[in-house]
């Protein structure tokens, strides 16, 4: 078995709530705890939920953009959870993130060129041929034309600014990219482009990616295993075609029978789950399941006691008392 490229260990990222007397905190937003992923080399975890879950959390605390409040964050075997400043420096050139805006993420008063340059620059690369070559080389690399390195951002299409997202975080060849919904904000047509891009790019390039998306579709396209999350913790984990045919946690069945399907007769028969009761705040979920108010099979079991992951079948794991 080989080392995983990423390795996260019950990972918790709590963001306090002011307020209280004397500026003391009042509480704190769970917003992911105790999380469990792993990545291997050239795979494509792919980590879904509803908006509010914490998979925008978890991966801008695996980069280090948040610090984790505890848990271990591991990669390519060397543990990163406390490294900081310089000595975080020499594991940024290895990982690298995709924004979901393609627009905020990049800065409007610099040129293409010296945005994707300011790469080599920070970390004292000088690559083979030049840097301007190099630019111009991810920039058709990417599918755009090289002619366009002294643009501003604000001259392109949503699309195109992804792809100059995508050509700055592959500048310094990185082993691990998190992709933050980066086909959310992008056309149907775009984003079929995108996707079909980073898994050229895999291919060529050897990545990993964590990818994070609320959209299943794309999710199914792409991603090798997938990772399903509620109010920060991982209900259902499974290899992606053994999720989309047998889920087994309530919740993953219900996210499922929210992607329609393209055939408007299958599409008209089929039920819809529609997800009844109260959404827990994550400042204070239930001792329980914290699906269990949500949850059509929860039980007494379910509010008090909360589930383990368990391994139903191999690589198929589930935190459920009652799986289907």
């Amino acid at each position: 078995m080989s080392t995983p490229i990423l390795e996260i260990k019950d990972l918790k990222k709590y963001f306090p709530i002011s307020g209280g007397a004397f500026g003391k905190s009042k509480g704190a937003v769970k917003a992911v705890d105790g999380v469990d992923i792993t990545v291997m080399p050239g795979e494509t975890v792919g980590l879904v939920g509803e908006s509010g879950c914490g998979k925008t959390t978890v991966g801008r605390t695996v980069m280090k953009l948040y610090e984790p409040t505890s848990g271990q964050i591991f990669f390519d075997g060397e543990e990163i959870t406390n490294l900081r400043g310089r000595a975080m420096k020499p594991i940024r050139s290895k990982m690298q993130m995709i924004f979901q805006d393609p627009y905020s993420s990049l800065n409007p008063r610099h040129t293409v060129g010296r945005i994707i340059s300011s790469s080599f620059e920070i970390h004292g690369i000088n690559p083979v041929g030049g840097t301007k070559i190099a630019v111009q080389e991810l920039l058709e690399r990417v599918g755009l034309n090289p002619e366009h390195i002294n643009r501003f951002p604000h001259e392109f299409s949503g699309g195109q600014r992804q792809r100059i997202g995508i050509a700055r975080a592959l500048a310094l060849r990185p082993k691990l990219i998190v992709a933050d919904e980066p086909v959310s904000a992008l056309d149907v047509s775009i984003q079929a482009q995108v996707v079909n891009l980073l898994d050229d790019l895999q291919q060529e390039f050897g990545l990993s990616y964590l990818f994070v998306a609320h959209d299943l579709s794309v999710v199914q396209h792409i991603a090798d295993r997938v990772v399903a999350m509620y109010l920060g913790k991982v209900m259902e984990e499974a290899p992606t075609a053994q999720l989309f045919a047998h889920p087994r946690h309530p919740y993953t069945k219900a996210l499922l029978s929210a992607v329609p399907i393209p055939d408007p007769r299958v599409e008209r028969s089929r039920e819809r789950i529609i997800l009844k009761g109260d959404l827990t705040s994550p400042a204070n979920p239930p001792a329980g399941c914290v699906f269990s108010t949500r949850c059509w099979k929860a039980t007494d079991l379910c509010h008090q006691v909360a589930p383990l992951p368990l391994e139903l079948t191999p690589g198929h794991r589930v935190a459920c008392h009652f799986p289907e």
